[in-house]
């Protein structure tokens, strides 16, 4: 597992953690460029969300408040976790409704870019949706899945989790819409999936979806489209592991993207 050259802050012993002024400042301004951007953008289940956890641009929220909010709703929490964990602890967290989240947040200078997921893109990006009891419940059915699954099919299942939850498009009567929580911690993608020429647009289908590669570092040049959240808890209900496997046996669809340079080759999924 890669390394981040970030590190989570440890809260104290009534769970809150101590951010500098600087860091709540990060906030404020990525929080108002996203809320200035995302109206009209954004699935209108997130938007509310927003408002159903009471977070806002004033300083990073303290997790113990929006666990009593997301509890209340839908039973889920955050647990927070080193900047990178492994599958076995992510999809142990999941099963038991718990939503990892780094205690950590970017530096100013890595504002518009960063790899490794910050409190921002957890909180701000992820947790509003969880507010959803139909999406918390496709979130619950995933890491039970996911628990249960051999190491080979898990990294077959993050591929799902990456063209939905972090990077899924949602149709709807006012057209295309974001609710991927990677999208929506992004200035650039949230403009780039909906405004740009260049992506395709899939209807959402788990076989397809487990045999497209991704690379973590680029505006995505492929979005899968659901046509409401019902949509996802249906397929998490479908034998899934035959679905990888199914996808095994066709092979992996060509990469819609350009290798990385030798020297920042990483491993693509």
């Amino acid at each position: 597992m890669k390394k981040s050259k970030y590190t989570s802050k440890k809260p104290d012993t009534n769970g809150w953690v101590h951010y500098t002024a600087e860091e709540n400042a990060v906030w404020h301004d990525l929080f108002q460029r996203q809320m200035k951007l995302l109206p009209g953008r954004a699935c209108k289940e997130y938007l509310a969300g927003i408002e159903a956890l009471e977070i806002s641009s004033k300083a990073i929220p303290q997790i113990p408040e929006v666990n009593r909010i997301l509890r209340s709703l839908t039973g889920w929490e955050i647990a927070p976790v080193p900047a990178l964990i492994n599958f076995q602890s992510f999809f142990e967290l999941m099963a038991n409704k718990k939503f990892p989240a780094a205690t950590f947040i970017r530096t100013r200078a890595e504002l518009d870019y960063l790899q490794e997921p910050d409190i921002f893109h957890e909180i701000f990006g992820h947790c509003p949706l969880i507010t959803l009891p139909v999406y918390a419940d496709f979130m619950h059915a995933y890491g039970k899945l996911g628990l249960k699954a051999s190491p080979e099919d898990r990294a077959m299942l993050a591929r799902l989790y990456w063209f939905t939850v972090e990077f899924g498009l949602i149709e709807t009567l006012n057209g295309l819409k974001i609710y991927g929580g990677g999208i929506l911690s992004s200035y650039g993608e949230s403009q780039y999936c909906l405004d740009n020429d260049k992506p395709l647009y899939k209807p959402l289908d788990a076989i397809e979806a487990f045999r497209t590669p991704y690379r973590i570092d680029i505006f995505q040049p492929l979005y899968f489209v659901i046509k409401d959240f019902s949509e996802l808890f249906s397929l998490i209900k479908v034998d899934l592991i035959s679905k990888v496997k199914e996808a095994r046996q066709l092979g992996m669809h060509a990469p819609l993207f350009p290798p990385k340079p030798k020297a920042q080759e990483e491993r693509y999924l």
